[in-house]
């Protein structure tokens, strides 16, 4: 692991707290008139997602945690696990439902993501900001029936739900949001 100061933290970087891997979403450097300077930081557990607030001397030593990105391709779902093929040496890894989280609602096979891995341990997967998927079943829309704004849900390929104009209907590729899960437009 590479100590650094936390004069140098940056947002994005990942650090080894005692409470486990954190990934800085916010820092501010704080100079008091009287006393030292210090950092003021909110810390997003790489692994649950939750934000603590941490603060540090101006010349507290760190621990800085080496963070792999690997382009991956989904490949298939193997019982409770999904397999992915890693895009540069072809090398397959199965991963659980649980590390991928909300995520699995989103990948159809052959699928880009990034996993996020530290020390050849899966702690997170980064997908596109968008995908296409495909609508598996939802009601018709009824002729005449144009209220604006007006939503039903739609199932996609993948068993995930989302709710869906009046005049989307079923066999239609639809763009979701990766972020929020909601629908965007027609693909």
């Amino acid at each position: 692991m590479a100590a650094i100061s936390s004069n140098d933290i940056k947002n994005g970087i990942t650090l080894k707290v005692e409470d486990g891997l954190f990934t800085v979403v916010e820092f501010q450097h704080v100079k008091p008139g009287k006393g030292g300077a210090f950092v003021r930081t909110k810390l997003r557990n790489a692994r649950s997602g939750a934000v603590i607030e941490r603060t540090y001397r101006g010349d507290e030593r760190l621990e800085q945690a080496i963070i792999d990105k690997r382009d991956m391709q989904y490949l298939y779902r193997d019982g409770d696990d999904y397999v992915f093929m890693d895009q540069s040496t072809y090398d397959q890894v199965p991963v659980s439902s649980k590390s991928l989280g909300d995520a699995a609602n989103f990948l159809v096979e052959t699928g880009k993501a990034m996993l996020v891995l530290h020390d050849d341990e899966i702690i997170g997967i980064e997908l596109p900001a968008s995908v296409e998927l495909t609508i598996a079943e939802t009601e018709p829309g009824i002729q005449g029936d144009r209220v604006s704004g007006a939503r039903k849900p739609a199932t996609l390929e993948t068993g995930y739900v989302v709710q869906v104009p009046l005049f989307v209907g079923p066999g239609e590729v639809i763009k979701v949001d990766t972020r929020t899960g909601d629908y965007i437009t027609r693909a």
